[in-house]
């Protein structure tokens, strides 16, 4: 029986975002259960996304940010990724560029540690309220990541190269032009045709994209839809909540364990 054929999965983050560890974590989790997944990580600048977007972060509207703390909490708890607001964000909120430049200098010499030193960093911010300003602070990160001290030496360096810069760039320019105005923006190329999907809480429907989901399973409307009764009380048992929906079980299970 032939091998299913791969479905390129593209994740452009940054690691300023508690949103994005926890998708980030997912999709990691999902290439053991979804194996024609090809997910190719896209470190960008979060940064130059909601400037040209016009977007702004969530924690510059009040009411956003006081339900962000609660809400990250909560998630970690959730998924099992220990999050944990930094005392001091807005330092870490203006100050990725550098950080998205090392990650990307790494991933261009060595991409075998941009998964993890991409998790390193999310430690240092988000769960040990550590600082990510330094060049001694990216060291600290990679080699926790694994990386020698050779590797660590020429990503530094490297990380102010031109080359460098372009391609943070063009990975930006890149999520730009599919539309994003936030992180994680998630790019599934199915069939030959793109589809965007933004943020954390959006995999039931990469899995229904990635045909992870039977038809059988999708959710479905009752004639009553098209009377204007309600739909989920007027149909039969067996046509709403989880237990027509076997699907979501396996879901959960593959995104907590």
């Amino acid at each position: 029986m032939a091998a299913p054929m791969k479905k390129t999965v593209e994740l452009f983050y940054d690691v300023v975002s508690p949103y994005t560890w926890i998708g980030f974590e997912v999709l990691c989790r999902y290439r053991t259960k979804w194996p024609n997944m090809d997910l190719q990580l896209k470190p960008f600048f979060l940064g130059g996304v909601m400037k040209e977007s016009g977007n702004k972060p969530p924690a510059m509207v009040p009411n956003k940010g006081s339900y962000m703390i609660k809400d990250i909490q909560r998630l970690g708890k959730y998924y099992g990724i220990p999050l944990k607001q930094p005392k001091d964000f807005a330092s870490v909120m203006f100050g990725t560029l550098p950080v998205q430049r090392f990650l990307t200098a790494v991933d261009m010499t060595n991409p075998e540690y941009t998964e993890e030193l991409s998790r390193q960093f999310w430690f240092r911010i988000w769960k040990n309220d550590e600082p990510v300003t330094e060049p001694q602070h990216f060291a600290e990160a990679a080699k926790k990541a694994g990386m020698s001290e050779d590797d660590i030496s020429s990503a530094l360096k490297r990380m102010s190269e031109p080359d460098v810069k372009n391609r943070l760039t063009q990975y930006t320019k890149q999520a730009l032009d599919d539309g994003a105005f936030g992180s994680p923006w998630i790019i599934a190329h199915i069939n030959g045709k793109k589809e965007s999907v933004f943020g954390s809480d959006r995999f039931p429907i990469l899995a229904m994209l990635l045909g992870k989901i039977p038809k059988s399973h999708l959710w479905k409307a009752s004639s009553s839809l098209a009377k204007g009764d309600d739909p989920i009380h007027s149909s039969p048992p067996e046509e709403r909540g989880v237990d027509h929906h076997p699907w979501l079980a396996e879901m959960e299970e593959v995104l907590i364990e």
